[in-house]
């Protein structure tokens, strides 16, 4: 096969929404997955469109990344059934509701709405709520969606602009300016983007992306009734360490009348298979926000492994040792809502311009040891 501009490998919403910016600068682009478009990461995931504000960073690309998406749900209404039904990020105690308030404040300050909801007002705004909550901050901007959709759509898109499109074809190695197949086959670009979610360790040892196990369940359908999505402020992302669990309510309401139920974050366990006692703890945690999810019947449970960063912020940018290989990896549980952002400060940095925001705080030098490459 005869060169192209840059290959991207996997076919996820970052994949996708990379392939798309690249082709927007007028590259010509491949992509390329072992499975079908959409799916790992992506598939097993929540799919929130939320501005986090744990680093001024994060904050810096979900914001930009919400505008692009915003715009995308405006254009494509029906693509991954996209529900602007905002947060109530919920405190439990008074500790809480300060750094939600804070948060309220921070959001506001960079023109995405948020307001304070007293505990006393919860039960109007939110009738399915548990009584004696301290009170909630209510982002009304942010959504929920199903990125496998987005991913999909995106990845035909691409085709039909020209891209190449090569599914169930696994990478065994990345190569100078090439990427030899598991089939022998040899694919040469002038750039190499890893957007490959937890594979990025096998292709690239000397990226510091490690898994983060979280297990999800989903309800039958119960229409109407809850209206945000309900997350405990005690989400984030965790110091990593084997074998901890971290657990907070992240509860969506999706457009099929279903509820979907995480949220949990374990290192350690390398596999998707789950865990009775972890879904357990999940399916607690969110009752303790919304009782009534306690009669609601569980249709499905499953786990996923989402790619995490000791410092907790996503790869994006040169290979520090290979000048011809890209990284778009390690967002951890926020791939969904930077991926637009991700796309676009990759396509700035390959074409040498200068970003819509500062990447150096996503830089991959920032934790990869600069020197000879390893071999992949």
């Amino acid at each position: 096969m005869s060169a192209c501009d840059v290959l991207v490998i996997g076919a996820g919403v970052v994949g996708a929404a990379c392939a798309a910016a690249l082709l927007d600068d007028g590259h010509s682009v491949t992509v390329v997955d072992a499975g079908q478009p959409g799916g790992g990461v992506t598939a097993a995931g929540m799919g929130h469109l939320v501005a986090l504000d744990e680093h001024l960073a994060e904050l810096d690309l979900c914001l930009l990344s919400l505008e692009r998406w915003n715009r995308f749900m405006t254009e494509h209404p029906t693509v991954g059934e996209p529900h602007r039904c905002g947060t109530l990020w919920v405190a439990e105690d008074e500790e809480q509701l300060a750094h939600a308030q804070a948060r309220a404040e921070r959001l506001c300050a960079r023109g995405w709405r948020a307001e304070p909801v007293p505990g006393a007002d919860l039960a109007r705004v939110e009738p399915l709520l548990r009584a004696g909550l301290a009170g909630a901050v209510r982002v009304r901007d942010d959504s929920v969606i199903y990125p496998p959709a987005v991913a999909f759509h995106l990845i035909e898109e691409a085709r039909r602009r020209g891209a190449t499109v090569l599914t169930g074809r696994r990478v065994r190695a990345i190569e100078p300016h090439a990427v030899l197949l598991e089939n022998g086959a040899r694919l040469a670009a002038a750039h190499v983007v890893v957007a490959a979610g937890v594979e990025v360790a096998r292709l690239l040892p000397d990226a510091p992306v490690f898994p983060r196990k979280g297990h999800l369940a989903i309800t039958d359908r119960y229409p109407g009734a809850l209206r945000h999505q309900v997350v405990s402020m005690a989400y984030g992302q965790p110091e990593g360490g084997a074998g901890r669990l971290a657990v907070a309510a992240n509860i969506q309401p999706r457009p099929t009348g279903q509820l979907l139920v995480g949220s949990c974050r374990q290192d350690g366990p390398d596999d998707t298979q789950v865990d009775l006692a972890v879904t357990a703890a999940v399916l607690r945690t969110a009752i303790g926000l919304v009782p009534a999810l306690a009669g609601m019947r569980i249709v499905r449970t499953w786990a996923g492994l989402r790619p995490a960063t000791p410092d907790g912020l996503p790869l994006i940018g040169p290979h520090p040792n290979r000048p011809d290989v890209w990284l778009a990896v390690g967002h951890e549980g926020l791939g969904v809502t930077t991926a637009f952002g991700t796309a676009q400060l990759l396509a700035a940095q390959i074409a040498g311009r200068p970003g819509p925001i500062d990447a150096a705080p996503f830089a991959p030098a920032r934790l990869m040891k600069q020197g000879r490459a390893d071999a992949a």
